[in-house]
């Protein structure tokens, strides 16, 4: 099989959550045990820094592993989903995993993990732990897919945990109220470990808390450290400077364990994450004149922040182009999980609107997402890909305009594919 060929196999073996949704989670760790048995326990070969939560992780994740690589290590980084590649999701230093490699993983062990019938998740988990130990990295910053307690990375033992923060998304699995969800990603808290919460509420304070003094794990609440100074951040999204603030309270831990003994490091890696790691699609400038922003901010927490951030990135361009008309243009689309009605109701009325879906099962269909809006009193065209809908936003912008370009990690995923270059 080439390299297309063994993606096609892997979401149709194993179906991906991303692509058909609750069909393809599975509750429960043994196929997880049984994978990391037949490949010796790769996990057992190296360290690892573990990060949950429901917004923020990726972020988090990404500049963890670019302190631990400023430090000097090999830093394995392990993320989801990916934007324009499926080898994004698993990186040593920055560098995605060879296609080589995974085409390899399948062919040669594909008669062991069919009989499992592994979700996409699972397996995708077994190749990057086998593909860090295979690379020697020292440590590896490891995301949760989903959750955290029966999240199939939970199988590691790291020497720290971070949990960003907890609000409602994936309330199917995760359960319907913020206890409920924040007792699900406590589960990667682990005895003795000490956990970095970002951030908490009157109502997942307890739930922390409970959980760490039943495993004696030290816990430290990021949003109540004193932190003096906080280091300018590559990522330029107005939730970054929770983020920031987690990953300095993180690092201080870090540091005490004896990981980081250069603090330089700390705010170098903070201030190229993206140089370092290659994160993509966090309030990414992509082109100016007219400017075009994308973010993956897709639930109701995240479009709090982000519907502030466009109006003020507006109000900005307005001032500076007083003489010219300037226009925000929204390509807009969210898959079928999140609270889109609360969400549209943050989107500013004025805006011109290109409603799209995602090339992902997952998407809320165009018609149904412009009935939604018509009711939050958004107006706007409908368009049947991204692609479509962003050159039409493009066509009609003025050099001072504005086109933001999110709603779901997806949206951008296909968005930026149109910048790649064929592999």
């Amino acid at each position: 099989m080439n390299y297309q060929e063994t993606l096609e196999y892997l979401y149709n073996a194993a179906p991906a959550f991303e692509k058909v949704g609750a069909g393809a989670y599975k509750e429960g760790l043994s196929t997880t045990l049984a994978l990391d048995e037949h490949f010796h326990h790769p996990h057992h070969s190296f360290k690892t820094v573990h990060v949950a939560g429901t917004n923020g992780k990726g972020s988090t994740s990404h500049m963890i592993a670019a302190i631990l690589q400023q430090q000097g290590y090999r830093v394995g980084l392990y993320t989801s989903p990916h934007l324009v590649d499926f080898n994004e999701r698993i990186r040593v230093n920055g560098c995605p995993i060879s296609h080589d490699y995974i085409i390899r993983f399948v062919e040669e062990e594909r008669d062991f993990f069919e009989p499992l019938q592994p979700s996409f998740f699972e397996l995708t988990t077994a190749l990057a732990f086998k593909y860090f130990a295979d690379e020697h990295v020292d440590y590896a910053v490891i995301e949760v897919g989903l959750g955290g307690r029966l999240d199939c990375t939970n199988i590691i033992t790291p020497c720290l945990s971070i949990i960003t923060n907890i609000s409602f998304d994936h309330t199917a699995f995760l359960g319907n109220t913020l206890s409920a969800i924040a007792r699900e990603k406590a589960g990667i808290i682990k005895h003795g470990v000490p956990v970095v919460i970002g951030e908490y509420t009157d109502e997942t304070l307890p739930v922390f808390s409970q959980v760490a003094e039943e495993k004696q794990a030290p816990i430290t609440f990021a949003q109540d450290e004193d932190i003096t100074s906080m280091p300018h951040c590559q990522l330029q999204g107005y939730c970054q400077e929770h983020n920031v603030r987690t990953v300095l309270v993180a690092a201080s831990i870090l540091t005490k364990q004896g990981v980081i003994t250069d603090n330089s490091c700390i705010d170098y890696g903070i201030s190229h994450v993206c140089d370092l790691t290659h994160l993509r699609g966090r309030w990414e400038t992509v082109s100016t004149a007219p400017l075009v922003i994308c973010d993956t901010g897709h639930n109701l927490a995240g479009w709090e922040i982000l519907s502030r951030q466009i109006a003020d990135r507006f109000k900005t361009l307005q001032e500076d182009n007083a003489a010219t008309a300037v226009t925000l243009r929204i390509v807009f689309g969210m898959v079928d999980d999140k609270d889109i009605d609360h969400v549209l109701r943050l989107l500013p009325p004025f805006a011109t609107y290109y409603f799209t879906q995602a090339s992902t099962h997952r998407a809320i269909p165009v018609d149904t997402l412009m009935a939604k809006a018509s009711d939050a009193g958004l107006h706007g065209t409908p368009f049947s890909t991204v692609a479509e809908a962003y050159h039409a936003a493009l066509s009609q912008s003025s050099p001072s305009d504005l086109i933001f370009v999110g709603g779901s990690s997806y949206v951008v995923a296909d968005f930026l594919t149109l910048f790649s270059a064929p592999a």
